[in-house]
């Protein structure tokens, strides 16, 4: 009896230690299948952008709805995708400002060193978000205007001036102007919209720039009512810093005293339009009016002289007329509409460089710069509203929505580093079989994208990802739900300078 149950007990002990041996290899199965799933959270958002979903319950559903995006994601047709909420909390906790800054200079990397990205022409510009708050929950505040990034800078060189016309310089502790602003009960942070024809609405403002491929090279978000001159300042500094820049490209919305002086003292060259003078109909231009540098004073259309009067805190020169000159003039209704008889000319201390901007405007080389602005950096905002849905945003708060739009640059970067690939092997291809001069010509005809996109476009964004940065490796999560920052030094690849 003893030998049998022992014999029975060697049996159970047996069957038990089989059990926990299967036990762990399902348990290993399940980790491996738990790596991959959450790389593939990751890819997830990728795929999101690339395709332009708009939110990311919509994506949750496409990816359990969509074969290839299974495939990419490595589910199978029996399995279940994750629940709209994991996605949701992932992105919110695992994508934070350094992961995103990681990805999108990880792939402008790899577009670096594939020798596609030329910065020597960089296009800059602004385009308007619209956020997900109401004017009808909007309260009027009053704050302090913010100081301008050049005021010290400026109060120096206009006390210098002053003193050598004998003025007394101005004192610069005064306390800060206020002005009343419109702010968002729900959304803080953003600003107030309304230009031309649109509709007064909170935005965001995205300030970008890229080459004349039209790869994105960086992006900063500031409020709606931040104007792109003070905001061209934060992005100038990013760009200053990564890249060798020769010719900086905007419109007339960057036409200023300040960013014509800091572009051409750290030696390039701006590329801006004619701007219209703010003067009056029925009045005569300011470029009408002559300065003489030299002996300090204006002539007018008639010859006459305005004298040199102050600099005034804002940086302008006053050059005043003599009130019993202008009484007498026959052109008076012209020049001044002022009781007193005297006209006031106003010359910035800096507008020697908005007139070498302008001398620069009319050389040819400048002028077939400044007409592909309309097919770069225009072009890529009609792309990101149009194909990628960034007319309007879900996510509220300025470090949410930078992260929210600079994970679309870096799929539209990506995107088109897989268009130029597939272009190019497709030329050398059709040169081996066909010959030169018809594959131009069936270059010239492009493919739709739809022919790409089932192989070339999976196939060369897989290998990309398979040499990825650790970002998109599984690793075990903190005990406490935070943020992931773990990540290696020797994976991730840095922004190389050209």
């Amino acid at each position: 009896m003893c030998r049998k149950t022992s014999a029975a007990k060697d049996r159970r002990n047996c069957g038990l230690h089989e059990d926990i041996r299967h036990s762990r290899k399902a348990v290993q199965r399940k980790s491996r299948q738990t790596e991959h799933r959450t790389g593939g959270l990751f890819k997830a958002a990728i795929i999101r952008h690339i395709y332009g979903i708009p939110s990311l319950r919509r994506t949750a559903e496409e990816i359990c709805l969509n074969i290839v995006y299974r495939w990419f994601l490595g589910y199978s047709l029996t399995e279940k995708t994750p629940h709209f909420s994991t996605f949701s909390y992932n992105f919110s906790h695992r994508f934070t400002e350094e992961v995103v800054q990681q990805i999108f200079n990880w792939i402008l990397n790899e577009i670096n060193d594939a020798g596609y990205l030329s910065p020597e022409a960089v296009f800059i510009d602004g385009t308007h978000i619209k956020a997900s708050a109401s004017m009808k929950k909007a309260i009027r505040r009053a704050v302090p205007e913010a100081s301008k990034i050049y005021s010290e800078q400026l109060l120096n060189e206009i006390n210098e001036d002053r003193e050598a016309h004998g003025k007394k310089p101005f004192d610069g502790g005064n306390p800060p102007k206020e002005k009343v602003i419109t702010e968002s009960k729900t959304d803080p942070e953003c600003g107030v919209f309304h230009k031309g024809e649109h509709k007064k609405c909170f935005a965001y403002a995205a300030q970008t720039a890229c080459d004349k491929n039209r790869y994105i090279l960086d992006v900063t978000v500031n409020s709606g009512n931040v104007h792109d001159s003070v905001a061209f300042d934060g992005l100038y500094e990013r760009l200053k810093k990564r890249f060798a820049m020769r010719f900086v490209v905007a419109d007339a919305g960057y036409r200023s005293p300040w960013i014509c002086k800091r572009v051409i003292d750290d030696g390039l060259i701006p590329v801006l339009p004619y701007k219209r003078p703010m003067s009056k109909d029925g009045f005569f231009r300011p470029y009408e009016y002559i300065y003489d540098e030299y002996f300090n004073f204006v002539l007018c259309s008639e010859n006459h002289v305005l004298s040199y009067s102050t600099t005034n805190r804002d940086g302008c020169r006053e050059f005043k007329s003599k009130p019993y000159i202008c009484e007498n003039c026959p052109f008076r209704g012209k020049c001044t509409a002022n009781s007193s008889c005297i006209k006031t000319v106003l010359k910035h201390l800096w507008n020697g460089y908005l007139e070498l901007a302008e001398d620069y405007r009319h050389t040819p080389e400048i002028r077939k710069l400044y007409d592909r602005r309309k097919e770069t950096i225009e072009r890529v905002f009609a792309d990101t509203k149009e194909k990628h849905s960034m007319r309007f945003t879900y996510f509220r708060g300025l470090a949410r929505i930078t992260n929210w739009v600079r994970l679309k640059f870096a799929a539209m970067n990506l995107k088109k580093y897989v268009l130029h690939r597939w272009l190019y092997c497709f030329f050398c291809v059709s040169c081996l079989f066909f010959g030169f001069r018809f594959s131009r010509c069936l270059l010239f005809k492009k493919p739709s994208f739809f022919f790409y996109e089932r192989w070339f476009f999976r196939q060369t964004v897989l290998g990309l990802l398979k040499n990825s940065p650790s970002i998109f490796v599984y690793r075990k999560p903190p005990a406490m739900p935070g943020v992931q920052k773990s990540f290696s030094d020797e994976q991730i690849k840095f922004l190389q300078l050209v």
